[in-house]
């Protein structure tokens, strides 16, 4: 058991660096905001670099569709075969379509497709801006005169907080899709039925809902990953430490915020 003034010593070590980390984030995201909303209108030669944001909006958005696409199909099958065991016994199988409709607009769409990009794109932004910076690449832009925060931060939390809720459309869409293929085949419910209960179920609200949870899970994917990535300490050990690192924390970030979001509009309602 250790003494208690190696245990406090470890609880001051701790709260330290906890103040160290509060510190380098407040001071990046001031950054990222000062550099996304405010350079661009007061600096002439100092606009957001949209070629760099079309390209890693490719990157995260185009080539992940077939993962969420896959996904979330398969997603919608069980949601529906979930929900059909359960509204049998009621004798309310048409509700299926409530049930998955609602689900994939409101959470299931935006949460896994935050968790699949954050598996995917948000560890790529930490393992890439970790190489460079033990390649001292980082340092070099900034002995040239060049902001890092403009040139690799900005462009990945734009095309981010694009890309996520784009997904999110073609995720919705497929969990909805796969459960009409289990009503239809399986429960052996009427196509227009389940497609008319579809649309009664939701409404734009719904999906904007969704919309805007992706969009704020973007940014905080973004953020994580080019955070640790930054501050990559340890050789290529490090980067490795780090890029498992931002997975965890995103996804742990991202559930929270969804909690929040949904909180929130259950006391509105």
């Amino acid at each position: 058991m250790p003494a208690p003034e190696d245990a406090l010593a470890a609880m001051g070590r701790a709260a330290i660096h906890a103040a160290d980390v509060a510190r380098d984030v407040w001071g990046l995201l001031k950054d990222i905001v000062f550099w996304m909303f405010v350079a661009p209108w007061k600096r002439q030669r100092a606009g957001i670099r949209w070629e760099s944001v079309i390209e890693q909006g490719v990157r995260i958005g185009w080539d992940a569709i077939p993962i969420v696409v896959l996904i979330n199909f398969f997603i919608g099958m069980i949601s529906a075969l979930q929900s059909a065991s359960l509204l049998k016994q009621f004798g309310q199988l048409l509700l299926i379509a409530n049930a998955v409709a609602l689900s994939m607009t409101r959470e299931l769409g935006p949460l896994l497709t935050a968790v699949i990009v954050s598996g995917r794109s948000g560890s790529a932004f930490t393992a890439e801006i970790g190489s460079m910076k033990m390649a001292e690449e980082v340092d070099a832009l900034s002995t040239m005169g060049l902001n890092p925060t403009r040139f690799l931060i900005v462009p990945r939390i734009l095309a981010m907080a694009v890309a996520v809720p784009m997904l999110t459309l073609v995720a919705d869409f497929m969990g909805i899709f796969g459960g009409w293929l289990i009503a239809v085949t399986v429960v052996d419910l009427g196509s227009w039925q389940y497609l008319r209960h579809t649309a009664d179920a939701i409404d734009m609200g719904d999906v904007m809902r969704g919309l805007t949870k992706s969009c704020v899970f973007g940014g905080i994917i973004a953020t994580v990953g080019c955070y640790l990535g930054v501050h990559v300490e340890g050789g290529a050990a490090g980067v490795g430490r780090s890029t498992t690192n931002s997975v965890v924390v995103s996804i742990f970030l991202v559930i929270f915020a969804n909690l929040i979001f949904t909180a929130f509009f259950y006391v509105i309602e």
